[in-house]
Parts: structure tokens; C-alpha cells; sequence
């Protein structure tokens, strides 16, 4: 193994940590629709994706050489107390992106962080901005329109092939082809995903002269970021399965095979030509696909608003974070510590706030399956609240109210009354 020092070891744990909240961050991503349409069971979903990210994260580098070799300039002279900034400031994203339950982009926020953090360090030339433009900008524009649009077509055509069979029987089939397509967009995952972590460690080693400047990950790199991912997918990021799976649009098994294919195709394709682009844009776009495929099918606007929000503040907001981190850590041994412990309390405090309405495998599908608006205005006012509010309004004046068993029995007597006395 290559010469590591303190600082080096401190850079590779905390990458790693960022790796692990990218598991459970995008655990959503290959699972959701599977569980929300219960083609499986929480965590038996769980637990076969991250033995696929696994698997994944040994088909191909082409992404980590895109981080470790395309994004920042080498000859620029980062540092590694700027890449543990990087990090610091992706972590913090992701853990409050999870906490809200929004699906934002855990591959953004890492490129946010590296971005922000290199240009309060060494200036904007640090930059290779055409591969900024190339390899994550176009392919974060592109990734969600292209698999949307495969989704949709994909779930028209699935439903005029079996609009003759039972819905019973094709639900079986599409159950089946779920799960193999949730095993396909998991171990993209891992192709594209696992690999932006080897890519940071990488240019840590680089940085810190461990390593020779044109240098892939070496073995162990690939290894460690492999299991670091898949042990974040087991734990399973709940609040964010329940957003993808249930808060976007009400999925179907022929949707969920739909939108899971696409997805998986559009990603491995990605990861083949070292396109470093969002799995979650790529998912969501393929979800919202789905659901605008479906004859009657909705989309609620509402969440969807909020999740375009959060992708398009996510690169900024992550840079803000690494660029003040980047600044305090320059100041020595002091500033690294501070940010070290700056950013353990600060997520620290984001995970205690999620235990006061914690979101586990046994309540991750308990939003109301008949909460999708009626109408296209419904649905862009958050189809879920609308939802809630008509279930507590007081019905309409002369509506019957309709009875559960045994007629009440004052009611019964008093027809009763009234009918001797008439008599």
C-alpha cells in the first residue's frame, strides 16, 4: 500500500463516509418503485442492491478517472485538506437533502464540493471547465429527458401489448421483470456511483504524492468504495424511497418495470463513456416518465417542484459549504481539525433531528395509496396535501353517510317512536 499520512488517512475516511451516505442516499434510486408496488420486500430489496452496487463497482473506472484526472487540474496543486473540504461540504448536503426526504443528486453535491472548495483555494483556473460542461453539466441536463422520455414510451407501449391480458396475470409478469430491472439499475449504480469515491481518493493520493499523477485507483481504493456504498444501500435511505416510491407519482408494476429499465440503460450507457451523471436526476426523470405514460396516470407537481429546486441549488449550496471549509482548513493543522469537527457535529445534529419522526422499512410505505389528486390543478398544489385535506372535509348536505354494520340503534328507535305515534 501506498505512503499515507495523517492527513491522507483522515481525507479516504471521510471519503468513504461520503460514499456511505451516497448509499443510502440513493438507495431510492433502484428501489423505490419495486417496494412501493411491494414486488419485494423493504429489506430484502435493500440487502440485493447493495450486493449489486457491490458487483458494480468492479465493471468499469472510466467515471473515477473523470473525478481524479478531468474535473480539477492537477498542475494546479491541490491539496489534500481542499479535498477533505470537498467532502465536508457533500456530506452535509446529502445528510440534509435525506432529512427532508428530497431526492437530490449525491454525485452533485461531490462535484458542488470539489468545485467550491478548489475555487476558494486556488481560483476559478483551477477549473477544467470544459469538462465540467462535457462530462456533468450536459449529461445532468440530458440523463433525466432522455430516460423520461424512454420511461413514457416504455409505459405506453407496455400497457397496449397487455391490454387484452388480466390485469392480474400481467401484474405477475411485470412484478417478476421488476425485481431483474431493479438488479440492473443497482448494479449501474455501483458502475457510476462507487466510482466517484475511488476518483476523490485517488486524486487525495495524487495530492499527496502517494501516488504518480496519471495513476488509476489502485485495488484497494476500488475495494473499500465498493463496500463503503453497499453498506449504505443496506442501511437503506427510507425517507427518500418513501418520496420516489409514493410522494412523486402513484406507481404501477408495468411503470415500475418501465421506468427502472430505462433508467438502468441510460446509466450503464453513462458509466460506459465516463459521463459522470446524476443515477437520482436519471431515476426521477424516468419515474415522472412513468407516470405521465399511464392512461389517467399523475405526476405531483408539487413534490416535483421542490425536487427540481433542490437539484438546481445543489451544486451551489454544496460549494458554499467546501469553500468556507477550504478557507478555514488552510490555516494548518487547527483549521483541518476545526473542520473536522465542525462537520461531524453539524451532521451529528441532522441525524438526531431525523429521530424525532424516524422512517424505517416498516412504515416507508404508509403514505395513503389514494392520496393522488383528481384533477391537473390538484396536483400542482401537492397532490398528498389535497389529498389530506378532502379526507377531512365534512360531507355534502343530504348525503347519506354510509354505515359498517348494525344500524344505530337511537336512529331505530326513534323511526320506531314515530311510527306508533302516527299510528
Amino acid at each position: 500500500m501506498e505512503h499515507i499520512t495523517l492527513l491522507i488517512g483522515i481525507v479516504i475516511v471521510t471519503a468513504l463516509v461520503f460514499d456511505f451516505t451516497n448509499g443510502f442516499h440513493d438507495t431510492a434510486n433502484a428501489m423505490a418503485t419495486t417496494i412501493s408496488t411491494g414486488a419485494m420486500k423493504p429489506k430484502a430489496a435493500v440487502a440485493m442492491s447493495a450486493v449489486l452496487n457491490l458487483a458494480g463497482a468492479f465493471i468499469s473506472v472510466e467515471v473515477a478517472k473523470t473525478i481524479s484526472k478531468g474535473l480539477i487540474d492537477e498542475g494546479a496543486g491541490i491539496q489534500p485538506e481542499v479535498i477533505l473540504a470537498a467532502l465536508v461540504g457533500a456530506i452535509t448536503w446529502n445528510m440534509l437533502t435525506w432529512l427532508a426526504g428530497l431526492p437530490s443528486s449525491s454525485s452533485h453535491a461531490l462535484m458542488g464540493g470539489l468545485l467550491g472548495a478548489a475555487v476558494a483555494s486556488m481560483g476559478i483556473g483551477a477549473v477544467n471547465g470544459d469538462v465540467v460542461v462535457t462530462k456533468v453539466l450536459i449529461p445532468a441536463l440530458a440523463a433525466p429527458l432522455v430516460a423520461g422520455l424512454a420511461a413514457w414510451g416504455a409505459t405506453r407501449l407496455t400497457y397496449r401489448l397487455t391490454r387484452n391480458v388480466s390485469e392480474e396475470q400481467a401484474g405477475k409478469g411485470y412484478r417478476a421483470g421488476q425485481i431483474t430491472s431493479a438488479a440492473l439499475v443497482s448494479l449501474a449504480h455501483g458502475t457510476n456511483d462507487a466510482q466517484k469515491t475511488m476518483g476523490v481518493i485517488t486524486l487525495a493520493l495524487i495530492a499527496g504524492g502517494a501516488l504518480a499523477p496519471d495513476a488509476g485507483p489502485p485495488m484497494w481504493v476500488v475495494v473499500s468504495a465498493g463496500v463503503a456504498i453497499a453498506l449504505g444501500t443496506y442501511l437503506g435511505g427510507w425517507r427518500i424511497i418513501r418520496t420516489l416510491g409514493k410522494g412523486l407519482t402513484d406507481i404501477h408494476p408495468p411503470q415500475g418495470f418501465s421506468a427502472q429499465t430505462s433508467a438502468a440503460v441510460t446509466i450503464l450507457a453513462s458509466s460506459h463513456l465516463g459521463f459522470s451523471l446524476s443515477t437520482t436526476h436519471t431515476c426521477s426523470g424516468a419515474v415522472m416518465g412513468a407516470g405521465m405514460g399511464r392512461k389517467g396516470g399523475i405526476v405531483r407537481w408539487g413534490t416535483a417542484g421542490r425536487m427540481l429546486a433542490a437539484w438546481g441549488i445543489t451544486v451551489p449550496a454544496a460549494g458554499l459549504v467546501a469553500g468556507g471549509a477550504a478557507l478555514l482548513a488552510e490555516r494548518g493543522n487547527v483549521g483541518v481539525t476545526l473542520v473536522a469537527v465542525l462537520g461531524v457535529l453539524v451532521n451529528g445534529a441532522i441525524w438526531l433531528a431525523s429521530r424525532r419522526q424516524p422512517v424505517d422499512h416498516t412504515n416507508v410505505n404508509d403514505m395513503p395509496e389514494d392520496s393522488a389528486p383528481e384533477s391537473h390543478s390538484d396536483a400542482e398544489d401537492g397532490g398528498v396535501v389535497a389529498a389530506a385535506m378532502s379526507a377531512v372535509a365534512p360531507p355534502p348536505a343530504g348525503a347519506v353517510p354510509e354505515q359498517h354494520g348494525a344500524p344505530d340503534e337511537e336512529s331505530e328507535h326513534a323511526r320506531t317512536k314515530a311510527s306508533v305515534s302516527g299510528a
